[in-house]
This record gives structure tokens, sequence and C-alpha cells, in this order.
């Protein structure tokens, strides 16, 4: 049931986009805010605490920087579309696979702390919503093959389902789970305090932004 939520939330608002052809992002802001308090507040609520019940404390914390650098590094490539920024220009039916790449092994990390036992996922969904429209108007209004932004649509969709599966079955990633969870919860943080900042004017919150960050800290509390 995880996978098929994580699925429809992009594709639904991939399909929203789509009936809608909205052009500007101005709506969008405050959720993004939203999003990236409720994410943080569940970082820390959630994966902070069950890195740091086992293991090398220290060792756990290098795996949070790396996680951090590995967040700069994807986003070198991405310009920053895990936050809700698009500064690409395409080519007529140009696939962006360098976007695709990075965003997917975004989108792939991200699966990977999500379980039964935790409330994770709603984070990631409420970061994902944004996200997906933003990504889906930027393609929408691209020059894009339509056929071509349904693939990497679909495929992107996948990429945290697979995550999550991976982190199950794999045995690998099942050995070194504390280490591999700190890792996401590096990328969490960069991305939500990322999100925050860049949601505000001037490096200044306005009243609205306040409150809802405000609200995403609180709801975190009772998930």
């Amino acid at each position: 049931m995880n996978y098929l939520i994580l699925v429809l939330t992009v594709l639904a608002s991939y399909g929203v986009v789509l009936w809608t052809k909205p052009r500007k992002q101005t709506n969008i802001k405050l959720l993004l805010a939203f999003s990236g308090a409720f994410l943080l507040a569940l970082t820390f609520f959630e994966l902070v605490p069950e890195v740091y019940s086992e293991g090398n404390p220290k060792t756990n914390t290098l795996f949070i920087l790396i996680g951090v650098l590995l967040q700069l590094f994807l986003e070198f490539f991405s310009k920053g579309a895990e936050h809700g920024h698009m500064h690409w220009q395409l080519d007529k039916n140009q696939f962006p696979t360098i976007l695709f790449i990075s965003l997917s092994l975004h989108a792939l990390i991200e699966g990977i702390p999500i379980s039964g036992e935790n409330g994770i996922l709603y984070g990631i969904l409420v970061h994902k919503i944004p996200v997906a429209f933003i990504l889906s108007m930027f393609l929408v209004n691209s020059k894009l093959n339509r056929s071509l932004t349904v693939i990497f649509i679909l495929l992107f969709a996948l990429m945290t389902p697979l995550g999550s599966y991976l982190a199950s079955e794999t045995t690998f990633i099942s050995t070194y789970k504390t280490q591999m969870v700190a890792l996401v919860v590096g990328v969490f943080l960069h991305i939500s305090t990322v999100i925050l900042f860049e949601s505000a004017k001037g490096h200044s919150f306005d009243l609205k932004k306040l409150v809802v960050v405000i609200l995403g800290f609180g709801m975190a509390y009772f998930v």
C-alpha cells in the first residue's frame, strides 16, 4: 500500500498539472514551505533517534554529513529541482537525462527509511507533492514530447518505492541500515533547510510562511 500511495502521489500531481496547465508557481510556495518544515520535523522526530539508538554516534554523524554532501553533489546536476527549482531549457524532444538520473537517485534514497513502523512516509509524501507539481509544470510547458514526459514521470514515481523495496530485501542495505538511514537524514536535513530558507523573501519570513512552518512542525509532532 505504501508503494502504491507513493506512485499515485506523483502521477496525480502530473495529472492535475496536465489538466489545469498552470504556468506560475506562486501558489506552491507556501506548500513548499510547509513540506520543508514537516519533513525537517519528522526527520528529527523519527529518523535521528533511530540513527543514534545504536552504533557509534560519531560514525553515524559522519554518515549524516556524507548525506549532506551527497545531496549537494546531486543538486550540482539537478540544479535544485529537488526543492522546487527548475533552471532548465530543453530543446525539442531532448530528454533531460541528467535531470532524470539525479532526481531518480534522490527519490531512490528517500525510500530507504520507509517502513510500516514510522511516519516518515507522510513527510516524503508531503515533500513529493510540490516537487512533483513543479517538475510536471516544467515538463508539460517544455517542448518535450508528451510520451517522453509520461515516461519521465512514471519512472520517477517508481524510484522511491524501489528504494523502499531494496532497503527491505537487499542484504547490504539491511546490514548497514543505521548508516544508510543516517545518509538519508543528511539528505533530508539539506533539502528541508534549503526549502525553508529559499521560501523566504530576503531571508525573512512573512506571517503566512511563519504560520505554515509552525503548522508543519506541529503536525509532524502528532504524526
